[in-house]
């Protein structure tokens, strides 16, 4: 898929890196990037800075960027988080080419290298429980101690593995370990493990293998292996780069180099897949592509572009040290790019009736609207009006405060590409709420011009009754309370932030009938109100959309300023 975006990444420390090494001719003169998901959940707008980065640096210095499924961890893993992320990558608006890999093409290499490092006396068989190991491992303040299995002979260990994987053990009966140093300061150099026992059916590799690689080891290797030059990785990992280094320079082979950078944390938002999952599971959201989750099928499903997303994150940058940016700079980029983008409609969420008394019966008027004002190339429409139309309640007030501009009785609004009409009578119910306003109106303002020049304070959409197309509308809010959803007090979880009036469902809004035959995934403005996207759940007798973004309103604002 392509995008209307550059892939270019702003200068940062990481592009200084590249750079250099180009002018030193270190890598003669190669950039070769990966993206190395593990597919045990969807990806998310923070995966997304991490794809942006990976495949946007290699675009920019003519180099290449594999796409890696580090599947090493088979209990968690099937198929279709591997096509959902594949799909998420596209949507993006990159592509890895002929480049895609899995950890598990490695599996034999990676054994092989194991079997290397125990007859170099650098890794060991272990026989402690992983209880026993984190005992062994002692404490910042205290050194570990050697396991009393730490000293096997290289060929017992080598028997004992190769046992391990065939299958000879039950799971957590061995580990296989390096052998670095208890005493390190470095908690992670104490032996850390290498590979685990784990009788579990691989998504590609079925039964064939028993044992599996830690992170800490396969990583290293997987990259070593693809020759990668840069490996970028959020900043978490930083802790782990001297293993990384440790496993390849005792190897001997290729050695990629490590660089991390901060993720994205964003207001109101977590970012952890197995906090995501949590949400899945205990139906707090309507599955991994629900708009309110940070997921990229969710945004994609709420009407977020590639291009506004890719903008957000050239925005906020590449940095060292980690932030939280404000889920508001995120929407501000989605909003800049569908302004460009979308057509105009006129839609009313909360319709009040109106009735112009003096326009005539059984008469329908065409009138000429702009689609985008923003892109003369997008062309106009014709809109229909008549003599009962719908206008939004909050766009009517009998006894308005200051600063109020728009119908009342007595005042004359313009009516969007129609005519100015005045306010007359209010018809109310048995609760004395307006649920019929009579109006009049000016034949000589059409177009919305009045030819003696006499000027309106507001303009109104409004939607003709005879033509609505009846619709349902989905408006989001922030999932959780607090812009720290991880902020809690003793005893609880994120789950207890959790903002359950998160999603607000309209029946029975109205629309232009132009927009009858949208389809899923199109986007629109729906002026004065925001950006809505029809849902998958639309069917031919009902349309549904999802509130993308809302507009700035700046009554809204007064009215925020007057509780």
């Amino acid at each position: 898929m392509e995008t209307d975006l550059k892939p270019e990444i702003a200068g940062n420390f990481i592009t200084h890196i590249v750079e250099e090494d180009l002018r030193n001719n270190k890598w003669n003169g190669k950039v070769l990037t990966r993206f190395p998901p593990e597919p045990n959940g969807h990806l998310h707008i923070g995966h997304a800075k991490a794809i942006n980065l990976d495949f946007g640096i290699a675009q920019q210095y003519n180099g290449k960027c594999n796409l890696r499924f580090d599947d090493t961890n088979p209990i968690k893993e099937n198929e279709s988080f591997v096509t959902g992320i594949q799909e998420d990558i596209r949507w993006l608006g990159f592509d890895w080419e002929d480049r895609l890999y899995h950890a598990s093409d490695y599996f034999q290499r990676m054994y092989d290298y194991a079997i290397e490092l125990i007859k170099k006396g650098k890794a060991y068989v272990d026989s402690l429980s992983l209880e026993e190991i984190r005992e062994y491992r002692g404490t910042i303040k205290t050194p570990g101690r050697n396991s009393p299995y730490r000293d096997r002979s290289v060929e017992e260990n080598l028997d004992l593995f190769q046992r391990m994987k065939q299958g000879e053990f039950p799971d957590g009966a061995h580990v296989l370990r390096a052998k670095i140093d208890m005493a390190a300061g470095d908690m992670l150099f104490r032996d850390p493990l290498m590979y685990r026992i784990r009788h579990a059916h691989h998504h590609r590799t079925g039964d064939k293998w028993c044992i599996y690689p830690m992170y800490d080891y396969a990583h290293c290797l997987e990259d070593s292996i693809e020759g990668i030059t840069h490996s970028l990785c959020s900043l978490e990992f930083e802790a782990h780069r001297p293993i990384y280094d440790w496993f390849l320079a005792e190897l001997g082979i290729h050695h990629s180099q490590q660089i991390e950078f901060a993720r994205l944390n964003l207001t109101y938002t977590v970012m952890s897949k197995r906090k995501l999952a949590r949400l899945v599971e205990e139906n707090i959201v309507k599955g991994w592509d629900d708009p309110r989750l940070p997921t990229l099928s969710g945004l994609r499903r709420r009407g977020y572009t590639p291009e506004g997303i890719r903008s957000f994150l050239n925005k906020i940058g590449v940095a060292k040290a980690d932030s939280t940016v404000d889920v508001a700079l995120l929407e501000f980029s989605i909003r800049e790019h569908l302004n460009k983008i979308t057509p105009r409609v006129m839609g009313v969420l909360h319709p009040l009736k109106v009735v112009i008394d003096n326009y005539p019966e059984d008469t329908v008027e065409y009138m000429e609207a702009v689609n985008n004002p923003e892109d003369e190339t997008m062309g106009t429409r014709k809109v229909p009006f008549s003599k009962i139309i719908y206008i939004e309640k909050e766009d009517f007030m009998e006894d308005p405060p200051k600063k109020f501009y728009r119908l009342t009785p007595g005042r004359e609004v313009r009516l969007r590409y129609a005519y100015f009409v005045k306010c007359e009578n209010v018809i109310k119910n048995e609760k004395g709420e307006p649920i019929e306003i009579h109006c009049s109106y000016d034949p000589a303002t059409t177009g919305g011009n009045a030819p003696d020049g006499r000027k309106v304070k507001a303009t109104l959409h409004w939607v003709s009754a005879d033509h609505a197309v009846n619709c349902e509308i989905r408006q989001y809010h922030n999932l959780f309370l607090k812009e720290n959803p991880e902020e809690v007090e003793a005893g609880k979880d994120f789950l207890d932030n959790v903002n359950f009036d998160s999603l607000s469902i309209i029946e029975n809004c109205k629309l232009e009938p132009g927009i009858s035959g949208a389809k899923t995934g199109e986007k629109f403005q729906f002026e004065r109100i925001g950006y809505f996207c029809v849902d998958p759940d639309s069917t031919d007798d009902k349309l549904v959309f999802n509130q993308t973004v809302t507009l700035r309103d700046s009554w809204q604002k007064i009215k925020q300023k007057m509780k």
